[in-house]
């Protein structure tokens, strides 16, 4: 069921799996993506392992609020939040939740909003882990195809957006894992249904490459980091995990090979094991 709090003046939606007396684990959703693109069973999985999780929407995805009155910025006009307010975002539906701290998880941007709280507030982050993420835009910049695929026009209708889906992701998956069609184009209908912004896509792009380097703060962090990372990647290639798992004394690296911007089902177990290894340690 999906539940509503105010947090950091917005309005943040999320749903939670498990015991609530399991191990506190949050998770955060990418650029333009939405929390059930954490897929049900991964959830699960990782409530399997004793874990309490939560998966949201992040501002101008899914439920939570839209910052729609701002527009979409354009070259040199100053984007309406950073990657700084949507990690004050996390860390206000955590007060929400009772939770003083988090084992707390990020996938490609909420990788990089994960690695932001860690800097930000490292007493509310008991363990970072971040996923297909990068310490800094100009770090591990996607292929010239996974570029276009990032930049092209939004579909116009409901039948345009799921068969822009299967492009998206046969270009940007894992090219070792058979392509899963129904899942996709079923996950992008839902999306849609739920809440279809690409202008909320785009300011949260423009959150992403006006917020700079990580990589000093991050030299600096003392959270246990987990960072795993696709070989195949093309949007945020690996170079981009290498230099996150480099940034943060002690951190350590996993990497699959075949797998690309997404999370293959046949993967799941493996993560799922690294990542309660690391909540457990």
């Amino acid at each position: 069921m999906t539940t509503r709090v105010t947090a950091n003046g917005i309005d943040i939606a999320y749903e939670s799996f498990g015991d609530p007396g399991g191990r506190p684990l949050l998770l955060i959703m990418g650029l333009g993506a939405q929390l059930i693109h954490w897929d049900e069973g991964l959830c699960e999985l990782l409530a399997e392992q004793g874990h309490h999780v939560v998966r949201f929407d992040n501002r101008d995805a899914g439920l939570s609020t839209h910052v729609g009155g701002a527009g979409v910025p354009g070259a040199g006009t100053a984007p309406p939040y950073l990657l700084d307010d949507m990690a004050e975002d996390t860390a206000g539906l955590m007060d929400a939740l009772g939770w003083p701290r988090a084992h707390v998880v990020g996938a490609s941007m909420g990788g990089m909003i994960a690695q932001t709280l860690a800097i930000r507030r490292p007493e509310r982050v008991l363990t970072l882990t971040s996923i297909m993420s990068t310490p800094g835009p100009e770090i591990a910049p996607p292929t010239a195809e996974a570029a276009a695929i990032l930049m092209a026009r939004p579909a116009a209708d409901r039948d345009g957006v799921l068969e822009q889906a299967v492009r998206t992701w046969t270009m940007i998956g894992s090219p070792g894992y058979e392509l899963d069609h129904e899942r996709i184009t079923t996950l992008a209908g839902l999306a849609y249904d739920r809440c279809f912004d690409p202008a909320g896509t785009g300011r949260q792009l423009a959150a992403i490459m006006a917020s700079g380097s990580r990589v000093e703060a991050l030299g600096r962090l003392t959270v246990p980091t987990l960072v795993l990372h696709g070989e195949a990647d093309q949007l945020v290639p690996l170079a981009g995990g290498e230099a996150t798992a480099a940034a943060v004394p002690g951190a350590r690296l996993v990497t699959y090979p075949g797998m690309g911007h997404d999370l293959p089902r046949a993967l799941w177990p493996d993560i799922v094991a690294e990542i309660t290894k690391h909540t457990t340690a």
